[in-house]
């Protein structure tokens, strides 16, 4: 069997583009996976297609070769969008290996640890918010516009059975500005220090989504790259008594990570933006967190699990990074069940009603539980004919 083709597709999803990339192999068998092109300027689809040159006529059931020939002729420019695009490749052999031995991804790790996956509802009122005209006026979704209406969305998640909720600094409360700098030029995108009213303004979040969704479902809060370590601590110490289940950051310094860390008394989740088991090993040798984020996506399949393990050495548990589409859910999924120190998985409710028709198999999910798919590879196809009826719109267009 030998890699005959490498094509990538693209979806509309509303305020983002779902990417897919399709192996086609010389006896017809055909592996996919869905990757993420819209980080920076993108790029990573132009990779893959350079990429292609190396991989065709390799076997894609030798998926250690492959990832390690693709990362050997990237050295020099390790990581970044070259990592993502080698991951895709990689992932989409181990979707072709897997249905060749008639099996789930995770039966190639020793899998399945388990077959049923908690969830926790990521963005929760987040994108209402950013995107209110694409929720509200397109897709008919409740509006957020006050802290009642954040209390009604936290018993909603719990309702739904959702183990944990995870949202991000809102507009909502004591602070009217939205405060998430260093991912957009805007006025104050440099500004990386709270002041009291932002720190009143989470507080008034975090406690909203509290009253709703009661005592017994967690509620996380995500800064990403807006705060420096000294705004961290504070945020952290600002919300000690709301009984956060984690909260989440982003900060490449270990040594700040795991000062926070030994500072703050509440669980420090962080490193979904690294690429390779090298990149976190520092976290984990200076005890910077309690729970390690990882991305599939970024870092394919195998080095993933590698990082896992190497995690687990250290005690430290795992949540996969998923924010994207329903393959990349049933990719997470197969990574979840394929190692021992698994924690909750990410999954994204609100989002365009036709995310589930670009899948021929939807994950299962039933009171805020996904029930792991042991169909081949990683449980289902992308549907072409779907994917070509949502085609990309303008600026993400151009992106993908």
């Amino acid at each position: 069997m030998r890699i005959a083709k490498l094509e990538d597709l693209h979806a509309d999803a509303g305020w983002r583009v779902h990417s897919f990339l399709k192996l086609t192999t010389d006896e017809g068998l055909i592996g996919w996976c869905e990757y993420n092109e819209q980080f920076g300027a993108g790029g990573v689809s132009e990779l893959i297609r350079r990429f292609a040159s190396v991989v065709v006529g390799m076997d894609p059931r030798e998926v250690g070769l492959i990832s390690a020939a693709l990362h050997a002729s990237s050295l020099l420019a390790a990581g970044g969008l070259n990592h993502q695009a080698v991951a895709a490749i990689e992932n989409a052999c181990f979707d072709v290996k897997a249905k060749a031995l008639g099996v789930p991804v995770c039966a190639l790790f020793g899998g399945p640890y388990r077959k049923q996956l908690p969830l926790y509802w990521s963005h929760c009122g987040s994108f209402r918010v950013w995107q209110r005209e694409l929720f509200e006026e397109q897709l008919g979704r409740p509006p957020i516009r006050t802290l009642d209406d954040l209390t009604a969305l936290g018993g909603e998640a719990a309702a739904r059975g959702f183990g944990a909720l995870k949202t991000n600094p809102l507009p909502i409360g004591a602070d009217t500005r939205a405060f998430n700098p260093g991912f957009h030029i805007r006025p104050g995108f440099l500004d990386r220090m709270p002041d009291d009213r932002l720190l009143a303004g989470l507080r008034d979040v975090i406690a909203a989504f509290r009253a709703g969704a009661g005592p017994h479902v967690g509620v996380m809060l995500d800064l990403n790259f807006g705060q420096r370590p000294e705004g961290i601590l504070r945020v952290a110490r600002a919300l000690e008594e709301l009984n956060l289940a984690w909260l989440e950051f982003d900060l490449h310094d270990p040594d700040a990570l795991a000062f926070i860390r030994r500072s703050a008394r509440l669980p420090i989740a962080s490193l979904e933006t690294l690429h390779g088991q090298r990149a976190y090993r520092p976290y984990f040798q200076n005890e910077s967190i309690d729970v390690a984020i990882v991305d599939v996506l970024w870092n394919g399949m195998l080095e993933s699990v590698r990082i896992a393990n190497l995690a687990d050495v250290y005690e430290v548990d795992v949540a996969p990074h998923n924010f994207y589409g329903d393959l990349a859910s049933l990719m997470s999924a197969q990574f979840c069940a394929a190692i021992p120190n698994f924690r909750i998985m990410e999954y994204e409710v609100d989002d365009v009603p036709w995310k589930s028709e670009l899948v021929s198999h939807p994950p299962v999910i039933e009171n805020g539980t996904l029930t792991l798919s042991m169909r081949p590879g990683w449980g289902a196809e992308v549907n072409e004919d779907a994917v070509r009826a949502h085609p990309p719109k303008g600026r993400a267009r151009d992106r993908a």
